[in-house]
C-alpha cells in the first residue's frame, strides 16, 4: 500500500518511501466503439442468448479467435431475430493493446453476413447505448415478385392507398405514447418516444416507411407498419388509426408484418462523442 508520495505517469504509478524506490503498474482500461452492419436473417438477433447464434456472439467470438483473449460486448440497439441493420454498435474495454490491423482480420473471421465498418477509441465514460440520442428504422415492402428482394423486404402484392398512408404517418407526429405498438413482454417502465420523422417514401421498387425517434419500444416498428398497412388496404380509416394510437391497447393494433423487412438504418450521437476519436484500421 503506497504511504509517501506518488506520480501517475503513462498507466504507472512510481512510489517512494523511505525504505527506497519502487514502482508498481497497473492496468489502463481504453474503450471502443464498434460500427457494425449486418443481414440478419440467419441470426436469432442481436444479444447473446443461450444455445443461439447471435450477431454478439459472432462478433465476441471473432475477438477472442483474433486475439487469444475473452471479449465482452455492450450493445446499443437491439434487434430482433430476422432483422437487418446498417449501422449499429458495441462497445468494450481492453487493457491489453489490439490487433495492429483488426478491421481487416475481423472482417476476414467473421461470417459474410456481419461486417465492423470501424473502430473509434473513445473516452471511458462513453456508452453505446446511453449516449445515442436517436436511431432511425426502416421497414421495406415490395409489390411485384422479385427474388432479389427476398429476405430483405416484404413481398405485399396488395393495392395501396399510399396517400392515406402517408396522412397515417403524419398523425404519429402528433402523439408520444406509443403503448398500443409495444408487444406485452416487456420490462420498460415508460411508452413514451418523441418522434422526429415519420413517412413513406419511394426507393426504386419498394416502399419504405422511415421512422426516427429518441427511443423506440419493442416490436414498435412492425406495429406502426402493419397497422398502417391496414389504412392503406381500408380495412380501416384514419380516426380509427388514432383510435389504436389513443387506447393504448396493443390488442387492436396489428404485428404481423415480418422481420426481413426492418432495417435499423442509424445510430446518431451527439458531434462530439466520435468526431474527434481516433480510428483504428
Amino acid at each position: 500500500m503506497v504511504a509517501l508520495g506518488e506520480e501517475v505517469l503513462a498507466g504507472v504509478v512510481r512510489v517512494e518511501s523511505g525504505s527506497g524506490r519502487g514502482t508498481v503498474t497497473f492496468a489502463v482500461m481504453t474503450r471502443y466503439f464498434l460500427e457494425v452492419a449486418y443481414r440478419g436473417t440467419a441470426y436469432s438477433g442481436f444479444q447473446t442468448q443461450e444455445n443461439a447464434i447471435t450477431i454478439q456472439s459472432e462478433l465476441e467470438r471473432c475477438l477472442a479467435v483474433l486475439h487469444r483473449f475473452s471479449f465482452s460486448l455492450t450493445g446499443s440497439s437491439r434487434t430482433d431475430a430476422g432483422v437487418h441493420a446498417r449501422q449499429n454498435f458495441f462497445h468494450f474495454d481492453s487493457e491489453r493493446d489490439l490487433h495492429p490491423q483488426l478491421l481487416y482480420k475481423l472482417n476476414a473471421i467473421l461470417p459474410a453476413e456481419v461486417v465492423v465498418r470501424n473502430v473509434y477509441r473513445v473516452s471511458a465514460e462513453a456508452h453505446c447505448r446511453f449516449d445515442a440520442v436517436s436511431r432511425q428504422y426502416g421497414y421495406r415492402i415490395y409489390s411485384r415478385k422479385d427474388p432479389f428482394l427476398m429476405d430483405r423486404s416484404y413481398y405485399f402484392p396488395y393495392t395501396l392507398n399510399l396517400h392515406r398512408m402517408q396522412k397515417a404517418a403524419t398523425v404519429l407526429m402528433g402523439y408520444s405514447d406509443f403503448t398500443s405498438f409495444s408487444k406485452r413482454n416487456t420490462q420498460v417502465k415508460s411508452f413514451e418516444c418523441r418522434l422526429e420523422q415519420s413517412e413513406w417514401v419511394r426507393e426504386g421498387e419498394e416502399w419504405v416507411y422511415r421512422v426516427r425517434a429518441n427511443r423506440f419500444l419493442r416490436g414498435m416498428v412492425r406495429a406502426l407498419t402493419s397497422t398502417m398497412l391496414l389504412v392503406g388496404r381500408e380495412k380501416i380509416d384514419l380516426p380509427e388509426f388514432q383510435n389504436i394510437i389513443e387506447s393504448k391497447n396493443c390488442e387492436l393494433a396489428s404485428f404481423a408484418v415480418p422481420a426481413h423487412g426492418l432495417f435499423l438504418e442509424e445510430v446518431i450521437y451527439p458531434d462530439s462523442l466520435l468526431k474527434n476519436c481516433s480510428s483504428l484500421s
